[in-house]
């Protein structure tokens, strides 16, 4: 999967420590601009996670940056949750969240259709399988630059009305 060469590197940093407190670190991700860039860090861990691990969470991350220095200059640090859109990055999450609806972009090759939404099957050796209205389609894991559960949110009402 595409990704930045400051994403890797804050996700090689920050990958080990996440494990050691109990953390999945589900992606790193750069936003803004080059002179301020965003440092966006995506965590998760059984059971999820609430507002106090982001705290504690924000604070490791913040010391484990500020050590290893691997940004340039100003930069602003966000660490969430992966929310309900959560994004996959790793070949292993493809099967993790089987059965769930996804959106995949994949690199352009020519005239070739690079934006698929489907059900997620899994994978297949190095490819990702979604079916797409009944037809099962392979994309090489490689060629994919994005992709993300297509979360739902559901509100009760609590109770019926009438």
């Amino acid at each position: 999967m595409a990704t930045t060469d400051l994403s890797r590197i804050v996700a090689e940093i920050l990958d080990p420590l996440a494990q050691e407190r109990g953390f999945e670190l589900v992606a790193v991700e750069q936003a803004g601009g080059r002179r301020k860039p965003i440092i966006r860090v995506l965590i998760d861990r059984e059971g999820g996670v609430d507002l106090e691990a982001i705290c504690e969470a924000n604070r490791w991350v913040g010391d484990a940056l500020e050590a290893s220095d691997p940004v340039s200059g100003a930069y602003t640090l966000e660490v969430s949750s992966p929310g309900v859109d959560r994004p996959l990055h790793k070949l292993g999450d493809f099967d993790r969240f089987a059965g769930e609806t996804v959106t995949v972009k994949v690199r352009p090759h020519g005239e070739a259709r690079c934006a698929w939404t489907g059900v997620l099957v899994g994978t297949s050796g190095h490819d990702v399988v979604i079916d797409v209205d009944g037809e099962r389609v392979r994309l090489p894991h490689a060629d994919i630059v994005k992709a993300r559960i297509k979360g739902v949110v559901r509100f009760d009402r609590g109770r019926d009305e009438g």
